[in-house]
């Protein structure tokens, strides 16, 4: 029985190692996201289900596997020049990046290209960091390496 306890621990415990640790809270971040972020933006995978959000909306990018993603790189959607400039330049969403982003888009493109005239497309801002760290923690689960990580459990 102990060497069981013991198995189980270390199962756990390196499962909760193989991601970042996300500062959010994903059911908050769900909440947020329905609120605030849906209506422009959906989540829908690549079979075309759509996991959070509208169906059909195309205001803003789909936001499957943005956790991970080279900024300004969906395919078919029609980015503004500052982020596309942004995800050429090497920025790839992390939570580090996102959280200043979501709380200010447009400063946050000028401070990453060191461009006064940088401009963001996304005109909706986050009040606040937690509310920003709890929708990423929610984007989150829909990352390839969250479902890297489901496959090998």
């Amino acid at each position: 029985m102990t060497k069981l306890l013991h198995a189980t621990f270390g199962a756990m415990t390196l499962a909760m190692t193989a991601f970042p640790a996300f500062a959010g809270d994903p059911a908050a971040g769900e909440a947020a996201f329905t609120s605030q972020c849906q209506n422009c933006h959906n989540v829908t995978n690549d079979a075309g289900e759509v996991l959070a959000g509208r169906p059909n909306m195309r205001t803003g990018p789909n936001l499957y596997g943005v956790i991970g993603r080279q900024a300004g790189s969906v395919d078919g959607f029609r980015y503004g020049a500052s982020l596309v400039d942004a995800g050429a330049a090497g920025l790839v969403w992390a939570e580090d990046d996102l959280v200043p982003y979501l709380l200010d888009p447009t400063t946050f493109l000028r401070e990453t290209l060191d461009e006064r005239r940088a401009r963001s497309q996304m005109s909706f801002r986050v009040r606040d960091e937690a509310t920003a760290r709890d929708i990423i923690a929610f984007l989150t689960q829909f990352s390839e390496a969250q479902e890297e990580a489901e496959g090998e459990s």
